[in-house]
């Protein structure tokens, strides 16, 4: 077993940084070949990770359907064991279904279903470092953290991230939320800055692969304090 993880970060975002519309409609703001993308990314994965958040707005089947290879694990950050069994992620299709939640909370689940248990903090909020380290402990070494923005954002401040992958689509929104929300800055030293790799598809979408682990410039970028994830995902 490795004795560290491989964490993958993916954002689907418009030209204006927005994820979902004021209402909550988020599909589909990427296109077709953002979309396979996507899907080759989490046929690469040992696991697919999404926070409560994610799946009470979307509801997503988490699985590969648009190119060749196998579903990875599913898991489910649920610190406060609000995940409803009806879930779609929760489907027994043969892939693991993971439920990551604080001691002593939380329904029972579907048979099949693993429940897995990370200490919060004392906010009652789960640390990327303890999830990592639990589903490394399970098998699974790679990891893309699909969403939602709030956990996205956490495993980023956390510098839990090893490549970013963010997908810019040319569509303006104007409002709704925002893709990625991370601590505060007060000076521009402190933005980071990866060192990047951009491909523009042909419907007009763009990829940028960014290293979190190397600046522009090939200097290492700095580890960030842990930074712990929220119950809203």
């Amino acid at each position: 077993m490795a004795d560290r993880s491989l964490v993958i970060g993916q954002l689907g975002q418009s030209l204006d940084g927005r994820v979902a519309t004021v209402s909550g409609e988020s599909k589909y703001i990427s296109g077709t070949y953002a979309l396979d993308h996507l899907h080759r990314l989490r046929a690469a994965a040992d696991a697919v990770l999404v926070g409560i958040g994610t799946v009470q707005a979307d509801d997503p089947l988490l699985n590969v359907r648009r190119v060749p290879g196998r579903s990875p694990a599913r898991v489910v950050i649920d610190p406060a064991g609000r995940l409803d069994n009806g879930a779609l992620c929760l489907r027994d299709d043969g892939a693991r279904r993971i439920v990551v939640r604080r001691p002593g909370v939380g329904r029972e689940l579907p048979e099949g279903v693993e429940i897995v248990t990370v200490a919060p903090d004392p906010g009652g909020r789960l640390a990327p470092s303890g999830i990592l380290s639990t589903l490394r402990e399970a098998g699974l070494a790679a990891i893309l953290v699909e969403g939602g923005p709030g956990t996205l954002a956490g495993f980023l401040d956390a510098g839990a991230i090893d490549r970013l992958h963010i997908l810019v689509s040319p569509v303006i929104l104007g409002s709704g939320r925002t893709g990625l929300d991370l601590r505060p800055i007060a000076r521009l030293d402190a933005a980071l800055r990866p060192a990047s790799r951009v491909t523009v598809f042909p419907d007009g979408d763009v990829l940028f692969e960014c290293d979190m682990r190397r600046a522009a410039g090939g200097v290492e970028h700095g580890q960030r304090h842990d930074h712990a994830i929220c119950a809203a995902g």
